[in-house]
């Protein structure tokens, strides 16, 4: 088979062991992104299957209908709004998910919840550049980063990822409050978590919020600037799932009223970013380039399963497909 891997930006998949498993085929691995349905109709109209890292390339219905030789999607991990399986379907497009692991996209959640708490990169930029410990070169901000011990943090999302991040957060010594569905909360509960009296009273009381929901039309803006302006000016809302759980707008507009006063954010509405996207250059937002499954072990885990996929589809075996709805 003819197989495009797509957006491998920093142009490591060719490296990892599991890239045998596609010896017999002809491998293509893009390393930049096309922008645009005709540019991708270009790219990837000689191939007979493509290779998605997550989501970041979207198939649509009308990209689809100009791929006739296409034959197989196959996903890395599962698949999350990226691709029109509908639209698939009636292309004859068959459609493989491959598996996750919480755990890459919980250590880095935890990882910038510390940093930009205790403002690290920060303190290290300006370190670079011949300051000796200060964290701002305004003398009006709170320069000192704080201890999480006795902090309260807000988890909306109590699925796996949310249930690690809850172990992390009581190993620190924190108190842990849990908002979001019905099932979610009588789980944190049983956990013996604190649940939110209100969605108000959650943004309003938490020092740290973090963001683990699922994107669907029910979560897609699901946070508003009214959300975020109860949270405290000191507070950090941490966001590693999807930018679009967040109102367009929302998140730069109470950041410069001041509520939440931080912010930590490894996922944008458009991927890769722009250089002048207004969450960027700014002391109080510690911004990373989606990074939360981009680990060495994760990558293995993503592609084995993928690439696996991809071989059993070959030999006439297909395994792990979507179905028509």
């Amino acid at each position: 088979m003819k197989i495009a891997i797509l957006d491998d930006y920093q142009d490591v998949v060719r490296h990892l062991p599991c890239f045998d498993l596609l010896r017999e085929h002809e491998v293509k691995v893009f390393n930049n992104t096309a922008a645009g349905v005709g540019q991708l109709a270009i790219r990837l109209a000689a191939f007979d299957a493509v290779v998605l890292i997550r989501e970041r390339t979207r198939l649509s219905k009308p990209l689809l209908q100009k791929l006739p030789n296409l034959k197989l999607i196959s996903q890395t991990g599962k698949v999350a709004g990226n691709i029109d399986i509908a639209a698939a379907h009636e292309c004859g497009i068959a459609i493989a998910e491959g598996v996750g692991d919480p755990t890459a996209p919980a250590e880095l959640t935890w990882t910038l919840i510390m940093a930009a708490w205790r403002r690290l990169p920060n303190y290290a930029q300006l370190l670079q550049e011949g300051v000796w410990q200060a964290s701002s070169l305004e003398p009006a901000r709170n320069q000192l980063g704080r201890v999480l011990k006795k902090r309260t943090l807000g988890i909306w999302g109590y699925g796996k990822i949310g249930k690690l991040i809850s172990g992390y957060a009581k190993a620190f010594g924190m108190q842990v409050m849990v908002w979001g569905r019905e099932a979610s909360r009588a789980q944190a509960a049983q956990d013996g978590l604190l649940v939110a009296e209100s969605r108000e009273a959650f943004f309003a009381s938490c020092d740290i919020i973090s963001l683990h929901l699922r994107l669907n039309d029910a979560t897609k803006g699901i946070v508003s600037l009214a959300d975020l302006a109860l949270m405290k000016s000191d507070a950090l809302l941490v966001n590693t799932s999807r930018a679009e759980l967040l109102q367009p707008g929302a998140l730069e507009a109470a950041l410069d009223a001041g509520h939440p006063g931080f912010a930590a954010i490894d996922v944008f509405e458009s991927e890769p970013v722009a250089p002048d996207h207004p969450l960027l250059h700014r002391e109080n937002v510690l911004v990373t380039p989606h990074l939360g499954y981009v680990e060495q072990a994760s990558y293995e885990l993503y592609f084995r399963a993928a690439f696996q996929n991809i071989v059993d589809f070959a030999a006439g075996k297909p395994a792990n497909l979507l179905l028509p709805a």
